[in-house]
């Protein structure tokens, strides 16, 4: 990233950390246009189960990066990455600052570190490979992941299913694993600058928010949405479907397990990515990152917010203050 004035905001945090909260309440004080910075919330239909803001909120705020593909679609951080150069160019041109609002690392790496233009691969091809491998176990993918791309098979295995046929069918199809293409490609664009805020929670808290936000999703109706996904032909191991929250709600509707067990494996399963997502923020994330005390009132958040701004030399014109 390079040291000129930073071109856009990103409000980022592990789950359930108020990041959305955050961005609506900026929105009070400065125009502004949201960008959804979350790798589930691209898919149509998938509503409750990724906490995707709602009608009024967005009738309030421009919002982008919603919507974008149906859950059996791949969206990649690449692809999100020029969106969102796209995007912030649109966004500048109405006036407004562009806002980044979400918890996917990946995403955000790709909008400030883009990486390498991605291959192109024989469609016919690899719709035939990703059809062979969703019926395999996970254990014959990790075997070929391995095999094929030993220096990227720790990550790809983290990622789980969807990650690793990713990385099988780039090695199989351009004959070039996708570790090389990252290491030696050059990258698609230049990185655009930015000013990222994460919002800090304390880790007893942090779990009590995830607890709480899934029996919310729960009675607003996660259930009921997840029968509509499946009965609208959509399975298990569809690239939105695999997220958390859905692949539980769905074993329960096999009658693998009660819903009490599966939203407690939700939650289970919630933590894990929230302590995934805390330990990239530390490791990954720029030292001129600006840590946010979630627990703080927002308004106080608000105020440490603009006071970023200001140092950042992103002093919002008077084009940009509400009336």
């Amino acid at each position: 990233m390079t040291e000129s004035t930073p071109v856009f905001v990103a409000i980022t945090g592990v789950t359930a950390s108020g990041k959305t909260d955050l961005s609506v309440a900026i929105a009070e004080h400065h125009s502004i246009e949201v960008i959804s910075m979350d790798s589930r919330q691209v898919y149509i239909g998938m509503d409750v189960g990724t906490d995707k803001v709602g009608a009024a909120a967005r009738e309030a705020v421009p919002h982008h990066g919603l919507d974008l593909v149906r859950p059996d679609e791949r969206y990649s951080a690449g692809h999100f990455g020029r969106d969102v150069r796209r995007w912030v160019g649109e966004i500048q041109g109405r006036g407004s600052l562009p806002v980044l609002v979400g918890g996917t690392g990946f995403f955000l790496r790709a909008v400030t570190d883009p990486i390498f233009a991605e291959p192109a691969l024989d469609e016919t091809r690899r719709m035939a490979l990703r059809a062979y491998f969703s019926e395999q176990p996970a254990e014959v993918l990790r075997r070929f992941v391995t095999a094929l791309d030993p220096l990227r098979a720790p990550l790809a295995i983290e990622g789980g299913p969807q990650r690793m046929v990713r990385t099988i069918e780039v090695a199989i199809l351009s004959g070039v694993a996708l570790s090389r293409w990252h290491r030696d490609a050059p990258a698609e664009a230049d990185g655009l600058p930015g000013l990222v805020v994460v919002l800090d929670l304390p880790r007893d808290e942090m779990d009590r928010r995830i607890d709480d936000r899934v029996s919310t999703m729960v009675e607003r109706g996660l259930v009921e949405e997840v029968q509509r996904l499946l009965a609208a032909g959509y399975r298990d191991d569809d690239p939105g479907m695999s997220g958390t929250g859905y692949r539980e709600i769905s074993a329960h509707l096999r009658g693998d397990t009660t819903l009490d067990d599966a939203m407690q494996e939700i939650r289970r399963n919630t933590r894990r990515y929230a302590r995934r997502q805390l330990t990239w923020f530390r490791n990954k994330l720029s030292p001129a990152a600006i840590w946010i005390d979630a627990t703080r009132p927002v308004r106080e958040q608000v105020a440490m917010l603009r006071g970023a701004l200001h140092s950042a030399g992103m002093t919002p014109p008077t084009t940009w203050v509400r009336t």
